[in-house]
């Protein structure tokens, strides 16, 4: 996926200070070759990877892989939910999942992690995070912190300002207490130009500059957040408006000329 992978966690003093740090190396392999995997199966720049041979027309989705098969089911259901903003397929027709496959893997990762008897962690996958638990779990215990205790600090997930990638618009917090915004997710053409397919297309080129510059959105779970982020950007203010509507989400969106569109949640002094 070309994306970078940051996996962040508490580490105890003393005796169990070894012991958290073997979890965590371990914990980290397990994401790495989770990561790898997907990437092989669904990368379209590598050629040997099924979504490539599907694009080439050597496989029939059809005859696809299951979880290839049960992703692009998930994708059509998102189209339809936001009103053909987000879509699995290129304005030439191309297959490409690449919109759901990173959301995706994030959540797979987190179950691993909690599989692992990892309760306080945060992972960060080309700027969409998803969180659990607390960065500073109180001494009662980490699954306590994990469940929403009242004395666990949440996580802050920083903003990046989209004209300018060494400063911050602001910092969202996340953690499992109301509203349990576990996951927050970033698209727009800061980091690889105006590469989401906008609704409406115009032009020769089948291309037009989105209404958003960047789209950030918090949400219960990645899927969720990364799907909808992109949906706004692609879709612009009337789907922007629409997200806001039907779900139970925190957004902020970054005009072009550096106006930002926010909802309470972003607005909040603890999101400052």
């Amino acid at each position: 996926m070309g994306t970078v992978v940051s996996l962040t966690a508490p580490v105890g003093s003393g005796s169990a200070a070894q012991a958290d740090l073997d979890r965590l190396e371990a914990a980290a392999a397990v994401v790495e070759d989770q990561f790898a995997a997907l990437d092989a199966q669904f990368s379209l720049y590598r050629p040997d990877s099924e979504a490539s041979r599907i694009a080439r027309g050597e496989l029939a989705l059809l005859q696809a892989s299951p979880l290839l098969r049960d992703l692009y089911a998930d994708a059509v259901r998102w189209r339809g939910r936001t009103d053909g903003a987000f879509t699995p397929e290129r304005p030439d027709g191309l297959l490409d999942l690449g919109g759901l496959v990173k959301g995706y893997a994030i959540a797979e990762a987190g179950r691993s992690l909690v599989a692992l008897g990892l309760h306080d962690w945060c992972l960060n996958a080309g700027g969409d995070v998803l969180v659990s638990g607390s960065p500073a779990p109180s001494s009662a215990s980490s699954a306590s912190a994990a469940a929403g205790e009242a004395g666990a600090p949440p996580w802050l997930a920083g903003i990046v300002d989209p004209a300018d990638r060494r400063t911050l618009l602001g910092s969202y917090p996340l953690g499992p207490r109301p509203p349990a915004r576990l996951a927050l997710a970033t698209s727009g053409s800061a980091e690889r130009g105006d590469h989401i397919w906008t609704v409406g297309l115009r032009g020769p080129s089948g291309h037009r500059r989105p209404e958003f510059a960047q789209v950030s959105v918090a949400a219960q779970d990645i899927v969720t957040a990364d799907v909808l982020a992109t949906a706004v950007v692609a879709g612009g203010r009337a789907t922007l408006d629409a997200v806001t509507a039907r779900w139970d989400v925190d957004v902020l969106a970054v005009a072009h000329d550096g106006g930002l569109l926010a909802t309470p949640g972003f607005r909040a002094p603890s999101a400052a």
